[in-house]
């Protein structure tokens, strides 16, 4: 069965502004995990650096907890804003763990385009291999999404064909192979430049709304 057309879209320009406090935030927290990683800074300097972050976080753990969730999954609930994924841990703009990985639709296709730090090593001056994977997993998510029948991960196949430097531009690119029933496969490579680093074969199977809809209710009123 031939890929279908994508019915599903996602407004990939929608994300905070730049100048969001939020995302100021996010990106010196970011820059706190790069100087952690690599930093030989003296244990003064520590002590005072982890003073300021102590602070910050009884600041922000004194206010409110109760953001939505969302993902590229989240079209199976109605109700559901289907807008860039804010708070995902490999493209989220106010996830300090994410690269960030960019991504946006490009001719049917997922483009996610990323640089990845030195808290990301795994060979030296290498991604390591589960972050690359863990990518791979996003950006498929996205790409089987728009198949219109959205699903879960049931299998990730991942081939590394060369090292992926850190620091430097890295692009995935993935798409829907085939739908079989409610197993819709996806592929995808990562490049850098032209250096083909690796690539994934992906299936995930689709749920029924209510299914999700209920993991939703069970994340909001968790059992006691």
């Amino acid at each position: 069965m031939s890929a279908p057309e994508p019915v599903v879209g996602f407004d990939f320009d929608r994300r905070p502004a730049p100048d969001d406090a939020r995302v100021e935030l996010t990106v010196a927290v970011r820059q706190v995990i790069e100087h952690l990683t690599a930093s030989n800074a003296t244990s003064d300097a520590f002590a005072a650096a982890r003073d300021l972050v102590a602070r910050a976080a009884a600041l922000l753990a004194a206010d409110r907890h109760d953001r939505l969730y969302q993902s590229a999954e989240a079209s199976l609930a109605d109700g559901f804003d289907m807008g860039f994924i804010d708070f995902s841990p490999l493209v989220g703009a106010l996830n300090p763990l994410a690269p960030p990985i960019g991504v946006r639709a490009d001719a049917g296709r997922i483009v996610g385009e990323a640089v990845f730090g030195q808290a990301y090593e795994g060979p030296p001056g290498c991604v390591h291999g589960g972050f690359i994977a863990a990518g791979f997993d996003e950006v498929l998510g996205f790409a089987q999404s728009m198949a219109g029948m959205p699903g879960m991960t049931a299998r990730l196949s991942v081939s590394y064909r060369s090292p992926t430097p850190l620091g430097q531009p890295v692009r995935y690119t993935g798409w829907v192979d085939r739908v079989e029933g409610r197993k819709i496969h996806t592929v995808a490579t990562l490049h850098h430049g032209d250096t083909l680093c690796a690539e994934a074969e992906a299936m995930f199977v689709s749920m029924r709304p209510e299914v999700f809809e209920r993991l939703m209710r069970e994340r909001t009123h968790p059992a006691d």
